[in-house]
């Protein structure tokens, strides 16, 4: 059985597993750097479902790694086509559409103990790996040379653009995280921002990082659920928390978005999305990384936006964007001196392959990003995109 999952995943590369009593298999062509794991007797269980298996078999030490890294064989994977996602019969969609809306019903408290689980983590650790403002979503490379903090900022503008903001404009950052975007918005835009999060370590260092910067009366961070705002902003923009909305939510997500949009106003969404269209979430993900995420289709999405009675005004598809910021932040996790004596082990084998998967996804999976701007009005906007070559005023 795992000798013909093998051969069936890994086509390309270099790939050798030695099995419990002595057995070796070989897979792939022989191409490129050789990649060689030993694997126990639970690991052999376990890549029974390697969506799950595999990287609970690597995190729990039950597949190491004698040549390569887990990055490497997913890489190998990855060339090699992966493992394409299968329809199934009606009655698999229904019952793997009915699992999803359990496990995303995202009400606030379960919300709120989600976001907690990701988020609250450490600010420490996310310093280590992300860019220096702690943007924790997709970057834009403008050039393939630009490093990671280059890009976020020039994802920031490019958002910041697509916005139209005007000096003074009230704007609200749907999942403000550590308080970057909307402290960009507020200096080289001059917004005056509201930023809502469900996490109290993200909203303590927003806090103090506006503080500092001396933006303490253009910013109001809150420790609030989207779906208790009762006010009208010219501007709204939410960057990375689609994910975390769940496909039952969607459509109040965006009636949500048009409740507190001014009639003139204008939104920025910034979402992960799959090119194959609705599915299930990575097991893997699902489990220890993001409980109650999903990444939605982006059919799914412009239901819940034409249910709202919002217009479309601009969509921007962003492809492997992601999968260069991904490999950065696995790169700087691993070549971190302080991680190893912050967690253990297991946790760090844990976020090794959720990085190096999440890249994986990018590369080679159907994964994508996407911004899409809504309006209430047709002419809200300008007719052409030429707007968006302009630079932000300072």
């Amino acid at each position: 059985m795992i000798e013909a999952l093998l051969s069936k995943m890994i086509k390309t590369g270099d790939f050798t597993a030695h099995l419990p009593g002595g057995r070796v298999i070989k897979a792939g062509d022989g191409t490129g750097p050789p990649v060689v794991i030993r694997v126990n007797g639970r690991g052999l269980r376990r890549l029974a479902n390697p969506s799950l298996g595999l990287g609970e078999g690597y995190m729990e030490g039950d597949i190491v790694f004698e040549q390569g890294s887990i990055s490497d064989l997913l890489t190998i994977v990855g060339e090699s086509g992966g493992r394409k996602p299968k329809r199934g019969s009606a009655l698999t969609r229904f019952r793997k559409a009915l699992k999803r809306r359990i496990q995303q019903v995202n009400d606030r408290v379960a919300s709120r103990r989600n976001v907690s689980h990701h988020y609250d983590l450490s600010n420490d650790l996310y310093r280590r790996f992300l860019d220096t403002d702690m943007q924790y979503s997709c970057a834009y490379f403008e050039r393939p040379d630009m490093t990671l903090e280059e890009a976020q900022e020039a994802k920031k503008a490019l958002i910041g653009r697509k916005l139209l903001i005007q000096p003074g404009m009230k704007t609200l950052d749907i999942g403000s995280g550590w308080g970057g975007l909307s402290m960009t918005l507020a200096k080289d835009f001059g917004a005056q921002m509201t930023g809502v999060t469900l996490s109290t370590e993200q909203l303590a260092l927003a806090k103090e990082r506006a503080e500092k910067a001396g933006l303490g009366d253009k910013t109001d961070f809150r420790l609030t659920d989207y779906r208790d705002l009762d006010e009208k902003f010219d501007r709204i923009v939410s960057v990375g928390m689609l994910e975390h909305v769940g496909a039952p939510n969607f459509r109040t997500y965006f009636e949500t978005i048009a409740k507190l949009l001014d009639e003139d106003g204008v939104a920025l969404v910034h979402s992960i999305g799959k090119m194959h269209g609705p599915g299930a979430t990575n097991a893997f993900t699902q489990k220890y990384i993001f409980p109650g995420g999903y990444i939605p289709g982006l059919s799914e999405i412009v239901t819940a936006i034409e249910q709202a009675g919002l217009w479309i005004t601009d969509v921007e598809i962003l492809r492997l964007h992601y999968a260069e910021t991904c490999r950065i932040w696995r790169e700087r996790f691993m070549a971190d001196p302080d991680i190893p004596t912050m967690f253990d082990a297991r946790f760090r084998r844990m976020w090794e392959f959720y990085l190096a998967g999440a890249e994986l996804g990018f590369r080679h999976g159907g994964h994508m990003v996407f911004q899409i701007q809504l309006t209430k009005k047709r002419d809200a906007v300008p007719l052409t995109r030429d707007y968006l070559l302009a630079k932000a005023a300072n």
